[in-house]
């Protein structure tokens, strides 16, 4: 097991920016950096030995900071998915956040954790780890109370990289984090022949701006039956949308404290297979359909349409204004939770 750092670069307010490199005996290693708490590189062995980067991302800093770098790898909150209209009621009174995806709130605002420098500590030993804290201050992107908020990566001899994210604060205010990494297993070219199991038989439907219904239906018989492995491009045709592709939330059964296999997915060219679990309620699988190609990432290369997928595990998008949902609301006294692991294999 290994764990090296460099810098990574400086931000315009001239704060360096460091990049954790952790590593085990079978090769496997993963990247993080203190700009947005983000996984920079997770690379993994295919079938013939060969380590490849399975993220989409930068080379440099500078991709990082852009303001159209689509949340590479990045922590997101306080509150992961969209707020409709940028407002929600909480005690009752009417709390108003950022609008930075027309007329709704997304992944924070438009300066959220994606964007944030945050205080870091390493760890050696026999599972290396980074803990990444940061104060979000009372009124940041909207939101009620200062926010203390940890998230740990830790990478296991198991090929397992662990997230754990805890947070308190000082006054009730909502908070539904999660890590926003682009996968694609095959290190290149789309995603849309990876095979995809999500053991869920339920999702969340949304309107053409991506705010859901306040409905929770059913799997079976529509284009996000995935409780069988198949082909994420096999009836992405059938969603509708515009871009056309996969951006749901899938119900995840049981309780909020119960590690729980959220996805597996397996790229037939490599043979990596990635298994996300978590506690959390919720994934949000999202198919890179807003990428057009106009990015260029890692090495040069340009990142088109379905090049790589997100499995955010979270809770429901728009919970604070959907009381059939689990809530979201943090209180004084209380620490929020969360585990999600991503372990790589071969098949």
């Amino acid at each position: 097991m290994s764990l090296h750092t460099k810098s990574f670069g400086t931000l315009p307010d001239h704060s360096v920016v460091t990049l954790f490199s952790l590593g085990n005996q079978h090769g496997v290693t993963a990247s993080v950096m203190n700009y947005g708490a983000a996984l920079v590189t997770f690379e993994a062995p295919d079938r013939h030995d060969c380590l490849g980067d399975i993220t989409l991302g930068f080379d440099t800093l500078e991709g990082y900071v852009q303001c159209n770098s689509p949340y590479f790898g990045c922590i997101v909150g306080r509150c992961a998915n969209r707020i409709a209209h940028g407002r929600f009621h909480l005690d009752g009174k009417e709390y108003h956040l950022a609008t930075n995806n027309g007329t709704h709130h997304l992944h924070g605002g438009r300066k959220g954790f994606d964007k944030a420098y945050w205080q870091a500590e390493a760890a050696a030993g026999k599972n290396p780890s980074v803990k990444f804290t940061r104060q979000s201050p009372d009124g940041e992107e909207g939101y009620p109370g200062n926010l203390n908020v940890a998230v740990v990566y830790t990478l296991t001899d198991d090929n397992e990289l662990v997230v754990d994210y805890t947070a308190t604060t000082d006054k009730p205010t909502p908070v539904n984090l999660t890590n926003h990494t682009y996968f694609n297993l095959a290190g290149s070219g789309t995603i849309l022949g990876h095979e995809l199991l999500i053991p869920s038989t339920r999702f969340v439907p949304v309107n053409d701006t991506l705010i859901p219904t306040g409905e929770i239906k059913p799997v079976a018989g529509t284009p996000m039956d995935f409780t069988r492995p198949t082909p994420i491009g096999q009836r992405i045709d059938q969603v509708k949308g515009d871009p056309v592709g996969y951006d749901h939330t899938f119900v995840l059964d049981g309780s909020g404290d119960e590690i729980k296999l959220a996805a597996r997915i397996r790229d037939p060219q490599s043979g990596r297979v990635l298994e996300v679990h978590t506690t959390e309620p919720g994934v949000q699988f999202y198919t890179g359909n807003f990428l057009d190609g106009t990015i260029a990432g890692k090495r040069g290369r340009a990142y088109p349409k379905h090049s790589g997928f997100c499995l955010e595990t979270q809770h429901l998008p728009d919970s604070v204004n959907q009381p059939a949902f689990p809530s979201v609301i943090l209180r004084p006294g209380q620490t929020y939770k969360q585990k999600t692991l991503f372990r790589v294999g071969l098949a």
